[in-house]
């Protein structure tokens, strides 16, 4: 589930703390805890909502100043079923450098492991994350339009999902290219890669 980052500042501080989304297939389970740039967020209730029933309140605890602006957002996209998705600050994201020599905890390890899962599991294309991992530990500080070769992907497609690799934490941007953090190194050996 992405945000922006100033939605995602919103959520820490307690202004937001609900989401719409449309998608054809649910993305999200309440309970589920996923890693973002600013800490770990938590699901709250999540519900089906017509378009219509959306109140001004609601838009407003979703970071909108008008609901009219939230729907007319909403209404861009043809297909799909909204929900309406509670979310809060759950914790800070647990410091990796700060134990690089301990190396991943089994709870990080676990968050972001169900992370990934998520990204992977919702995605048109199916498992993509390890995979682009591995490529960009097998071709450190690549151009990103011969990673994407390499990766059998467009060059915007890869660029954007290095992006939400990078919020977790996994990878490191260069010019050119993109190399594994100590994070991502230590995931990929963790999954025994």
């Amino acid at each position: 589930m992405l945000f922006k980052q100033k939605d995602l500042e919103g959520i820490k501080d307690g202004k937001i703390s609900l989401a719409f989304r449309k998608w054809k297939k649910l993305s999200v389970a309440e309970g589920n805890l996923v890693q973002s740039s600013v800490g770990i967020l938590k699901v709250g209730k999540v519900e089906e909502i017509n378009l219509q029933k959306i109140t001004v309140e609601e838009a407003e605890k979703a970071g909108f100043k008008t609901a009219s602006a939230l729907i007319q957002l909403l209404e861009q996209q043809k297909e799909g079923i909204i929900y309406r998705i509670e979310v809060s600050f759950h914790s800070e994201n647990p410091s990796f450098e700060a134990n690089a020599g301990e190396g991943l905890g089994e709870e990080e390890f676990e968050i972001l492991k169900t992370t990934l899962d998520n990204l992977d599991k919702y995605s048109k294309i199916g498992k993509w994350t390890v995979k682009t991992l591995q490529v960009i530990r097998e071709n450190p500080k690549m151009k990103a339009a011969d990673l994407a070769v390499k990766a059998r992907k467009e060059k915007e497609w890869l660029k954007l999902n290095v992006r939400k690799l990078k919020g977790l934490g996994l990878t490191i941007s260069h010019e050119p290219g993109y190399t594994l953090s100590a994070k991502g190194e230590e995931y990929l050996k963790l999954l025994g890669l």
